[in-house]
């Protein structure tokens, strides 16, 4: 470590670890649990396809996803599995590199934004891995216009995203009013 508290190991310019975006790990972990855990209760308690409303907009379903965002890819024969598979441990590695050289607590919506996206990622990647598809069910609709189903970890990247935009919204507010 150097004189100014950073891991000189890595370019001087990371904070130490209990300082860096990996506090917000836990964060990940939560959103990784609670995204499995609201699957594994829609596999026990609903076939695919069973509906419940829940709100006049609102409706439990069951569906599967075998694509991305969307559906994006759904009917591609199978590849596209290990692809998305591939991609989001890709995306999940640089995220977890990132976040070591956050400062935590200077950069609150960037390290929580990446946390989110993380879990996010990771609980998707343990639906390919297990069944080839993503599980889905939450879905919102507007009378009978419905919107792509999608689920706690979708939701989690979503919320991330905002976030990492809200962060650089602030970052260029920032760097404006210095100059």
């Amino acid at each position: 470590m150097s004189a100014g508290g950073t891991d000189a190991a890595f370019g001087g310019g990371r904070p130490p670890i209990l300082e860096s975006g990996w506090r917000w790990l836990p964060l990940a972990v939560g959103v990784v649990a609670a995204d499995q855990l609201s699957k594994g209760w829609i596999e026990r308690a609903f076939a695919l396809y069973d509906s419940v409303p829940v709100l006049p907009v609102l409706d439990i379903t069951r569906l599967h996803n075998p694509g991305a965002a969307f559906s994006f890819l759904a009917g591609a024969g199978g590849w596209q599995r290990w692809a998305f598979t591939a991609l989001a441990l890709g995306v999940s590695v640089a995220i977890l590199v990132w976040l070591r050289g956050v400062p935590a607590r200077s950069q609150l919506a960037l390290a929580a934004g990446l946390a989110l996206i993380l879990g996010g990622a990771i609980g998707n990647v343990l639906d390919r891995i297990e069944h080839g598809f993503v599980v889905d069910f939450i879905h919102v609709h507007w009378g009978r216009a419905y919107f792509p189903a999608f689920n706690v970890a979708d939701a989690a990247i979503t919320v991330g995203a905002g976030l990492l935009l809200l962060d650089a919204l602030l970052e260029w507010r920032r760097e404006r009013s210095v100059r």
